[in-house]
């Protein structure tokens, strides 16, 4: 383990912000909003935050908050937080998705891992193990595609390896719900119980009941709707990598559009679920990491894994916690029976609101929902 700070160089964010300055924004049809792409006046608005307002060096002392670290695991340098909770050591691994970074859990990191100092009791403190994924953010690049399967294997040889922990929790959402997934079915002698607020493991089964086969047509339409991005990173990620090249605005579209579309926006405006400041630092993690192609490469390994389809009969047999949140345009929540196939269920929580990216949409939710989860279940 060696200890890392965040450092971005003045000359390399005034690059960057000259790019942001100079890019000549295309036409967009009159008022069509976010409809085919990017809303082209949220972002003249973001451009005009990023060259004005925002603070990059506030941001890196934001990013260095909490202590993290490099660790070389097989042939992956991998970047973490770990951040060691008040009272007894119970480890907890949370991994994110695309197009966040380890960034989406810096509003639940102080309350899981500290809760005394939020009015909650210190046995329900987490020591947390927050990674960037392979190719995300911090983490090293990857020569090529990996898969999610992979991951966790490597998830694993970091929290018993490397940190020590004999036995630990996971969370996961996105990516993250995949990579957690394959560590409570392949690595259940260490992993004690996962917690996932997107299905990640497939059944193949047909549709069981109504229910199922409602959730079925409105997953087909959503994907058809909002899925054309996967397909692009999935089978021609280096088309989207030339396209994003030297272009930071360009970049930042594409990730803002994700954020937008995939988050509940029934009781808040955008930017009230994902503020100028907030949104702009999981995109300055991309630019000045140069991780938008390689964080791409990450989605064919998705294929290469069969996309998390299980076998007949085969289900994960870890016991299971699920977050259903009602408004995860992406991602429709399943019904109870759909999970049940691929897990062992053991806890079911309905949110009464949220959407793709719960750990930042629904912060003190997420925090009492992975505590009352943990509660029951006691470490050496």
């Amino acid at each position: 383990m060696t200890p890392f700070q965040v450092e971005w160089a003045e000359a390399d964010v005034a690059r960057v912000l000259r790019l942001v300055r100079d890019c000549e924004l295309p036409p967009a049809p009159a008022g069509s909003g976010w409809t085919f792409g990017c809303d082209s006046d949220f972002l003249e608005r973001l451009r005009r935050h990023w060259l004005d307002n925002y603070d990059w060096r506030e941001a890196v002392a934001r990013l260095n908050r909490y202590p993290q670290f490099t660790a070389r695991v097989d042939d992956l340098l991998i970047h973490f937080l770990h951040v060691r909770g008040e009272g007894r050591r119970r480890p907890l691994l949370l991994t994110h998705g695309w197009p966040g970074s380890h960034y989406e859990f810096w509003q639940v990191i102080e309350p899981l891992a500290f809760p005394s100092r939020f009015g909650g009791s210190a046995e329900d403190a987490f020591d947390l193990v927050i990674p960037s994924l392979p190719g995300f953010g911090f983490s090293g690049k990857l020569p090529g595609p990996l898969g999610q399967r992979v991951t966790a294997q490597r998830w694993n040889e970091l929290m018993t390896r490397v940190l020590g922990y004999s036995q630990y929790l996971a969370q996961g959402g996105d990516w993250g719900a995949i990579v957690t997934s394959w560590l409570g079915l392949d690595h259940g002698a260490s992993v004690r119980s996962i917690h996932l607020n997107m299905m990640g493991l497939r059944s193949p089964a047909s549709p069981q009941n109504e229910a199922e086969q409602a959730w079925l047509t409105q997953s087909q339409a959503a994907q058809m709707r909002l899925g054309g991005y996967a397909a692009v990173q999935m089978f021609k990620p280096q088309s989207l990598a030339w396209l994003g090249a030297g272009n930071p605005l360009g970049q930042a579209a594409w990730i803002a559009e994700r954020f937008h579309d995939w988050s509940d926006l029934t009781q808040r405006d955008f930017e009230q679920v994902h503020p100028l400041d907030e949104l702009l630092t999981h995109i300055m993690i991309y630019v000045m990491t140069g991780s938008f192609t390689s964080a791409a490469w990450y989605y064919p390994g998705v294929v290469q894994d069969g996309f998390a389809m299980l076998p007949p009969g085969t289900r994960c047999e870890t016991p299971t916690a699920y977050a259903s949140l009602p408004h995860d345009a992406l991602m429709p929540p399943p019904p109870r029976s759909r999970v049940e196939l691929s897990y062992n269920l053991t806890r079911w929580t309905e949110f009464a609101a949220g959407g793709h990216f719960a750990a930042a949409e629904r912060p003190r939710e997420f925090v009492a929902d992975l505590r009352e989860w943990a509660r029951p279940l006691s470490f050496p």
